[in-house]
């Protein structure tokens, strides 16, 4: 999972809330004080922009915080149960739009990665 989550060639398979837009371009420098950017784009070339961050704190196949460009902040656990990988992703809302819609959208691209991972 960790591989999955973190690497570029794999955040551009999932990283993504609906099957009509996709991630184009990813980068990956997973260490504390590193930085992250992924390409979020509608596929028909409408809208498109970078998400991205610095890593405030990594540790290995457990956790993951860091600092969205914004100012927001993130954490991320990843706990084994049963053989399982069980991935829980908190963040810092935004002032723009309803929680719910936010939790809407990290939830679904939170369901894009369990989808991308059990096909591999």
């Amino acid at each position: 999972m960790w591989e999955f989550w973190n690497h570029p060639s794999h955040i551009t398979s999932w990283a993504f809330a609906s099957d009509d837009w996709h991630a184009p371009h990813a980068e990956n420098d997973l260490r504390t004080g590193g930085s992250f950017k992924t390409t979020m784009a509608a596929k028909d070339g409408s809208f498109s922009f970078d998400f991205g961050g610095k890593y405030d704190r990594v540790e290995d196949f457990k956790s993951i915080a860091y600092t969205i460009d914004d100012g927001r902040k993130v954490a991320i656990l990843f706990e084994e149960s049963d053989g399982q990988t069980i991935v829980t992703e908190t963040f810092e809302p935004e002032d723009s739009n309803p929680i719910q819609m936010q939790q809407d959208g990290w939830q679904a691209i939170l369901n894009n990665f369990k989808k991308y991972t059990e096909s591999k």
